[in-house]
């Protein structure tokens, strides 16, 4: 477990530098430079032709430091998002199989308890450790240990609970950054409105070039951060469907190949001991 919140954090490090590295070598190669050839010509047009109308270039909305870190926050969250998303696929392709080797019509009695979790502790350290191996030897163990099935199932729902928690904790580093890149793109909007108010004489002259551009400074990131957010947000929330799913079908699995096969020493069912 130690190891994999290392590894963990190892990870989201590298990520954090590789899309700075990326990003910024795009920004410096393409996005800026192009974005100048683009203001330069919109302002020798606009000086020339009154009557002319600039339109949005890509490159000019890209082109501020604030979009450049809206832009790096959401690589680096849609990276820690497709590692969930890799572990959490890979934690379903377990519920594919018979971990317990029960057949039907088999019971499962306390003594017999040990006998069904060595299977599951014989898997390999990456296995034994996601959540569908836990839920079965806790579950066993317990079974084991106090002969009573509703505690079995108790058991169960508290080690998917446990999990779904810890899922939910381990996604806080993506909702901060969900809600800091708006936050981003708002300064970027008060950095833009404060440096046109400060050109505000110049407007008053006819030149109303250095407003304009102060003013697409601060609605550029805003849009840029807004777009963002959203695409943030709907990957977001689709990762957590599938961890959601997940445990749900976890539940189900210990429920269906191990609950109910579940027998103590007087032949009572745990459907018959629930009622």
């Amino acid at each position: 477990m130690r190891q994999g919140l290392l590894n963990g954090a190892i990870f989201q490090v590298a990520a954090l530098i590789t899309s700075v590295i990326i990003v910024h070598m795009a920004y410096v190669a393409v996005i800026r430079p192009n974005a100048e050839i683009v203001a330069q010509q919109q302002e020798y047009l606009q000086q020339t032709d009154p009557d002319y109308t600039p339109e949005r270039s890509f490159y000019v909305v890209l082109r501020d430091f604030e979009q450049e870190t809206c832009i790096i926050l959401f690589l680096w969250a849609t990276a820690i998002i497709g590692l969930k998303a890799k572990q959490t696929l890979g934690d379903r392709k377990l519920l594919d199989r018979n971990l317990l080797q029960v057949t039907e019509g088999t019971s499962i009695l306390p003594q017999d308890a040990r006998n069904f979790a060595r299977p599951l502790q014989a898997l390999s350290d990456d296995e034994r450790v996601t959540l569908l191996p836990r839920a079965l030897i806790a579950g066993l163990h317990r079974f084991q240990s106090t002969q009573n099935i509703q505690d079995v199932s108790t058991t169960v729902k508290d080690v998917c609970e446990s999990e779904a928690d810890r899922m939910e904790t381990e996604l806080a580093i993506v909702r901060y950054i969900a809600w800091a890149i708006p936050s981003i793109g708002f300064l970027g909007t008060v950095r833009g409105i404060g440096t046109a108010l400060g050109q505000a004489y110049q407007a008053v002259n006819g030149d109303i070039v250095g407003v304009t551009v102060s003013l697409g400074v601060a609605f550029n990131s805003t849009f840029v951060a807004l777009v963002v957010s959203i695409v943030l947000m709907f990957v977001l929330h689709q990762l957590q469907l599938v961890q959601d799913r997940l445990v749900l079908d976890c539940q189900t699995y210990c429920d269906e190949r191990m609950i109910r096969h579940l027998r103590v020493a007087n032949g009572r069912t745990d459907n018959e001991l629930i009622a």
